[in-house]
């Protein structure tokens, strides 16, 4: 399916997971950590999995505004998306992550909430880019 792109960045990462990652305008830039848990030293520092968190959680709270109107659900000033973000090996080889959304929608319906979480699942450009590769949990909490 061709994307018709409104929107470019880039970002530039050296030294691997244990290096640094910097975009191309600055606004980011972090240091780069291996966790313990994966054999690296642990520490102060991002990864890629913290990083596609707080990006997924941040594009799907996005595409639940954009879906608020035609679902008929406001979404609250106060609303949350936090994606918990899974790594390890495959039974088929290599590795893979997972992924748990867990919305929070203060003062709305849980109904309501659930009907908006499913329809921003449909139109979030990382939801798309994972489907079918990722195991991806949705929860209104």
């Amino acid at each position: 399916m061709p994307v018709d792109v409104i929107y470019k960045t880039k970002a530039t990462a050296t030294g691997g997971r244990d290096g640094a990652a910097r975009s191309d305008d600055g606004s980011v830039d972090v240091k780069l950590v291996v966790p313990k848990e994966m054999g690296g030293p642990g520490g102060v520092g991002a990864n890629p999995e913290k990083l596609f968190a707080a990006g997924y959680s941040a594009c799907f709270l996005g595409a639940m505004k954009a879906m608020s109107g035609k679902q008929g659900v406001s979404v609250p000033a106060d609303a949350t998306v936090t994606a918990e973000v899974g790594f390890g090996p495959r039974s088929e080889g290599g590795y893979g992550i997972t992924v748990d959304l867990t919305i929070t929608m203060p003062g709305v319906d849980r109904a309501d909430a659930e009907k908006l979480m499913h329809a921003a699942h449909e139109v979030c450009p990382y939801s798309n880019a994972t489907r079918g590769n990722v195991d991806v949990g949705l929860t209104v909490a």
